[in-house]
């Protein structure tokens, strides 16, 4: 079983950047999918974006393509997600997850770290 724990959230004006870490351990980190996902309040929780095993595919929600990327370090066991041009609508709790599956899907994730808070102020 791999755990998560994310790190990097914080204040940010709008316009500005934040970089996202993820550090897992307990696992074969390079055998799992890997995806951003963001949970406002009073929203549900929704995909970001998403990585494969090695780094080879990735995949993003409209909202945020253009302006985040989703990479790996895998001999780190390190998954991150740099965002820029952040708008408030980005804040949010952000939740790094784990997938087996090969596919670099938006739903069906098996395990999640906490979370780290991101706000953007306008």
């Amino acid at each position: 079983q791999v755990q998560l724990v994310e790190s990097g959230g914080g204040l940010v004006q709008a316009g500005g950047s934040l970089r996202l870490s993820c550090a897992a351990s307990g696992g074969t980190f390079t055998r799992y999918t890997m995806g951003w996902f963001r949970q406002a309040p009073g929203k549900e929780r929704e995909f970001v974006a998403a990585i494969s095993w090695i780094a080879t595919s990735t995949r993003y929600a409209d909202s945020v393509k253009g302006r985040f990327t989703i990479s790996r370090d895998n001999a780190k066991n390190t998954l991150f997600l740099q965002m820029n041009s952040l708008k408030p609508e980005d804040s949010a709790v952000y939740y790094c997850a784990a997938s087996s599956s090969a596919v670099v899907r938006t739903t069906g994730y098996d395990y999640w770290g906490q979370g780290t808070q991101v706000t953007v102020s306008s």
